[in-house]
């Protein structure tokens, strides 16, 4: 059995209803190899209280292409970090998403491969239309694959998924551009990273497209990038079904209960007061070992209570430093190429875009960033970046290693030490397997 759906009721057109009725849509990550626990933990996650789409998050094997491997763990039932969706039978597929997965409840893969064709074929085979990644957010932080491989791979990918559409379905791809290397660069670059790659996505044809920002280590900052998302899209996604997704911080996570907890209400805040309609949580147990099901439910739960209860801002996106920024990395870039794949290619090439403390050859590794007494995540160093006259640069340098340490784990101990439980919402009970 496959399911059904069409452009009325995909993935996006899901979103965009909850949207409408004023619901933050919540999702886990939740990586679980055994097809009878994955069904498992789709059902909890659709019973869970709040509006939830469900995940199948694809393991590291698959990820990086070595399908013999998944095919042996599977034949051996050897657990793995995720679902292999391309090792399983269709069949099996299809049993863990009956009654479960439909236009009430989508799923999305997700996976983190720079060539993501076996998955995507074997995703549409079951009847799933929604995933994420991109060219350059899916080959950069994640191994040596060149950058140019990756555009390729992920061009085919995307001109052979986007024909569901001649079907009358309406896949959907989420850029996880805005959430390079989780940590420690500015926000202008993030949101230039995710604009830039759902533009890719549109210029291959898609017409239902999320492009992704994770929270940092300001939340007035983080307000002003996802303004800045949101404008950018606007004037660069035209005829587009789109939305803004959060990821709640991606980099070294609080230890204690409390203090996850409020990094987590924090990340729910900026997602319902900047009017975003997803949200990727991560739990209280992300500091040391992979959640549970019952440990997501209760993320889930606990994120979707705190947005129900915060206000909505009406506030125009304006011209903030992390907008000018971001537009003129987005301008520098496509004035490469009319083809927003190959002008990312270019410009890491020329050090137009440049992750700071990214270790890929194809990363120039000449920009450098720190963070400032407020909390805000800023330049040190542009190296090449466009963006020469725009930014204070004055910063330190270079970083040493317990100063690079210090940054890196700025948000766990600021959670855990100095706030505490910021949030009043009470936290839901634990439940489920």
């Amino acid at each position: 059995m496959s399911i059904v759906t069409s452009a009325d009721n995909g993935f996006g057109a899901f979103v965009a209803r909850a949207h409408r009725a004023g619901k933050l849509v919540v999702q886990p990550r939740m990586g679980i190899s055994a097809p009878e626990q994955m069904r498992a933990g789709l059902r909890a996650t659709c019973d869970a209280d709040g509006a939830t789409v469900g995940t199948l998050t694809v393991d590291s094997y698959t990820r990086v292409g070595d399908l013999e491997a998944a095919q042996l763990a599977v034949l051996d039932g050897v657990a793995l970090n995720g679902y292999p969706i391309v090792s399983h039978q269709h069949s099996t597929t299809a049993e863990v998403l009956d009654s479960i997965a439909g236009p009430e409840f989508p799923v999305q893969v997700r996976h983190g491969s720079a060539n993501p064709r076996d998955i995507f074929r074997a995703m549409t085979a079951v009847g799933l239309d929604a995933s994420e990644g991109g060219p350059a957010s899916y080959c950069l932080p994640y191994g040596r694959v060149p950058l140019s491989e990756s555009t390729r791979h992920w061009i085919r990918s995307c001109d052979e998924l986007v024909e569901l559409r001649a079907t009358g379905l309406e896949p959907h791809l989420e850029s996880f551009g805005g959430c390079m290397l989780g940590q420690l660069c500015p926000p202008s670059e993030l949101v230039a990273i995710s604009a830039l790659e759902a533009m890719f996505f549109h210029y291959h044809g898609f017409r239902s497209i999320s492009a992704s920002y994770a929270q940092q280590t300001n939340p007035i900052q983080d307000a002003e990038a996802v303004r800045a998302l949101q404008r950018l899209c606007a004037d660069h996604l035209p005829e587009t079904d789109w939305h803004i997704v959060i990821y709640a911080y991606m980099g070294v996570y609080p230890s204690t209960r409390s203090g996850a907890y409020a990094l987590l209400g924090t990340a729910a805040r900026l997602a319902a007061s900047t009017g975003c309609a997803r949200l990727i949580v991560k739990t209280e147990a992300e500091s040391v070992r992979i959640p549970t099901v019952a440990e997501n439910v209760a993320a889930l739960e606990y994120a979707a209570a705190v947005a129900d209860a915060t206000p909505r801002s009406v506030a125009e996106p304006g011209d903030s430093q992390t907008y000018r920024e971001a537009a003129a990395l987005v301008a520098a870039v496509m004035n490469l190429d009319a083809d927003p794949g190959m002008a990312m290619l270019r410009a890491f090439e020329r050090g137009y875009l440049d992750i700071p403390y990214c270790l890929h050859p194809d990363n120039r590794s000449l920009s450098r960033s720190y963070i400032d007494d407020r909390g805000y995540l800023c330049w040190a160093d542009i190296g090449r970046l466009p963006l020469s006259g725009m930014v204070d640069s004055s910063g330190p340098r270079t970083l040493s290693s317990s100063g690079l340490i210090e940054s890196l784990t700025y948000v766990s101990r600021k959670f855990d030490q100095e706030l505490g439980p910021v949030d009043t919402t009470p936290m839901p009970a634990v439940r489920g397997g």
